[in-house]
């Protein structure tokens, strides 16, 4: 017979054993996830950024694949919110983008901290901008005007798409992983006459695809999430064919073979990274379906849950500039690819002038922390592989995902081992202003990182600065 105590016992395990499920599954669905995406496509004939080549004087010539913005929303179960944005662009510049992150707080209630834009990098999209002056090197006034009219209507589609996506938010299971991308290339080459654009197979480069999975309660993949840290430029400056590179046709393959589901590209730290080999159409749909299938292949297996709560930091950083440029730097401006002897040209005409160098370059730098699992570093400008190595070791290396491409696209944001070696990418700011940057520039970098990462409680900063 079974005793009163017994069955008060019996009572309380079963309710614990209950409570215990309920919470489980309550975490394992925390997050609600809002997803959207919008064409932007030119619709009329624009320029296209990325080259200076002869071909590129006159607008594209056809569409070989459309160009698309693309939003999700992470709510946490506390409700705090955040929205990453990402774009087949070349680059989105301070001046462009202020008045889209003014708009879209305006219109959702989210906090500048909250909200992300990045960029592919494609060099087969539109020219960007606002300002008529600042797009005088186009020469030709219908083409500016074709580019303002662009740059205004893809702003005003950017604003819709968050505030579609987030009024889309659906119950969803979050987990992450790392694969491969093997065309990434360094191309920092070194001949008698210095660093050139090229080809180094023996130096660094960022491989790593890290993917962000994101599924509905019941397992149907809805988002993926791809990374990989190098430049869309498999098409050259012949090109004239609007597409998003190897990164629109990755997407475009992984929402192919998963149906319904949303695949977006965000850019790292390939700022001194080409794919390789590179030159023709074909080329970057190769590319494209092999880091497709990559990230297909990994999305069937185990990833790694991503939990909550969800933090976002944003924080203002000064990044040094140089105030006096040595003969030294001239030089190895002057023997660079590119052109970067047009920067040694415009220094060299300012300094003449009695022209000030300002002592830095005001831009921001982000985190956001899910939990104790994803740490995801927000970096602005075209930035070097060198960075991903310094933050890994500043930080720590486990569970961290190092973006590039957000925020500010002012130009390139150098090591200091590449602004002593030499080579195209040391040429600095070439938006919103001219200036090389000083080799504390990567000091104040790491640094901010640090601080952000303390902040937002990443475990691995304690373990890491204990050792």
């Amino acid at each position: 017979m079974i005793t009163r105590r017994f069955q008060l016992l019996l009572i309380v395990v079963v309710a614990s054993f209950c409570v215990s499920m309920v919470s489980a599954d309550d975490q394992q669905y925390e997050w609600k996830v809002g997803l959207a995406t919008v064409k932007i496509t030119p619709a009329e004939p624009v320029r296209m950024a990325g080259y200076g080549s002869k071909e590129r004087e006159q607008p594209f010539d056809s569409v070989a694949a459309d160009l698309f913005a693309k939003a999700m929303v992470f709510e946490d179960a506390k409700g705090h919110q955040s929205l990453l944005i990402t774009t087949d662009l070349i680059g989105l510049t301070d001046a462009v983008l202020e008045p889209i992150y003014r708009r879209i707080t305006e219109k959702t209630g989210l906090g500048r901290d909250q909200i992300l834009i990045n960029s592919s990098h494609t060099h087969t999209g539109p020219v960007l901008g606002l300002d008529a002056n600042q797009l005088e090197y186009l020469k030709n006034p219908a083409h500016i005007e074709a580019t303002i009219r662009y740059t205004r209507g893809l702003s005003d589609g950017i604003v819709d798409l968050a505030v579609e996506a987030t009024n889309k938010l659906e119950s969803a299971r979050l987990s992450w992983g790392v694969c491969v991308a093997t065309f990434v290339m360094n191309r920092r080459e070194f001949t008698e006459r210095g660093v050139r654009l090229g080809v180094n197979a023996r130096a660094m480069a960022d491989r790593s695809v890290p993917i962000l999975k994101i599924e509905s309660p019941k397992g149907k993949l809805r988002c993926v999430l791809i990374g990989t840290a190098c430049h869309n430029t498999t098409l050259r400056g012949q090109a004239m064919q609007i597409s998003g590179d190897y990164a629109g046709y990755a997407q475009q393959y992984v929402e192919k073979q998963f149906e319904s589901a949303q695949a977006m590209f965000m850019q790292g730290c390939g700022g001194d990274a080409d794919p390789f080999p590179h030159g023709s159409e074909g080329l970057a749909r190769i590319h494209g379906m092999t880091l497709g299938k990559e990230v297909e292949r990994v999305l069937e297996t185990d990833l790694t849950p991503v939990r909550g709560p969800l933090t976002t930091l944003l924080e203002p950083v000064a990044l040094p500039l140089q105030q006096e440029i040595s003969k030294e730097t001239y030089d190895k401006l002057e023997r660079a690819s590119g052109s970067t002897r047009n920067v040694a040209s415009n220094l060299r005409e300012a300094l003449k002038s009695d022209t000030q160098l300002p002592a830095s370059y005001k831009s921001r730098i982000g985190l956001w922390q899910f939990g104790e699992d994803l740490t995801l570093v927000s970096l602005p400008g075209e930035v070097v592989v060198d960075y991903v190595g310094l933050i890994e070791e500043a930080i720590g290396p486990r569970k961290l995902w190092v973006s590039a491409y957000n925020h500010d696209v002012f130009g390139y944001l150098p090591s200091a081992r590449v602004l002593r070696e030499g080579g195209y990418e040391m040429r600095g700011i070439y938006s919103g202003g001219i200036g090389i940057f000083s080799p504390d520039v990567e000091r104040v970098v790491v640094e901010k990182v640090h601080a952000l990462a303390a902040k937002a409680g990443r475990p691995d900063v304690k373990i890491h600065t204990q050792q």
